[in-house]
């Protein structure tokens, strides 16, 4: 669970998860998210942002889960502020396959008994599990 004030610091968290996890360069991801969240803002409603980004040098799709202590206003769709934030990284020149890892996280996450499991438990592993048994029903 994640305490942030601001996207900005936010996007900063998930760069250095991302460094941590997949040694991505924290520094390029922060400023491809706030590169794409310039284009529009990623929060879809209900709770949920899927901030994304393209960044040259990777070898596939990633992602990072955050649950926020603190809901943060995120400039969604339905104006309501954010605590689930899941983010994709996703190589340059990755066309159909960055699309539909988003098309997938969208749908897992505009399940309201998948987001109330995730928001009813702050354990990784039973995060990780929710997220991806959700995955294996959502695929077929």
């Amino acid at each position: 669970m994640a305490h942030c004030t601001s996207k900005k610091r936010l996007f900063q968290d998930l760069g250095e998860i991302a460094a941590g996890a997949y040694g991505i360069d924290a520094a390029a991801a922060v400023e491809a998210l706030l590169e794409r969240e310039n284009l529009g803002p990623t929060g879809v409603g209900h709770g949920v942002a899927l901030p994304h980004a393209r960044i040259t040098g990777l070898e596939g799709v990633t992602g990072v889960f955050l649950r926020l202590e603190k809901p943060l206003d995120f400039d969604a769709v339905d104006r309501q502020p954010v605590d689930l934030v899941f983010a994709l990284f996703a190589p340059k020149d990755s066309g159909v396959e960055h699309l539909k890892a988003l098309a997938l996280v969208s749908r897992t996450l505009r399940d309201p008994g998948i987001c109330a499991k995730l928001r009813a438990n702050s354990e990784a592993k039973t995060l990780y599990a929710v997220l991806t048994e959700a995955q294996g029903t959502q695929a077929a």
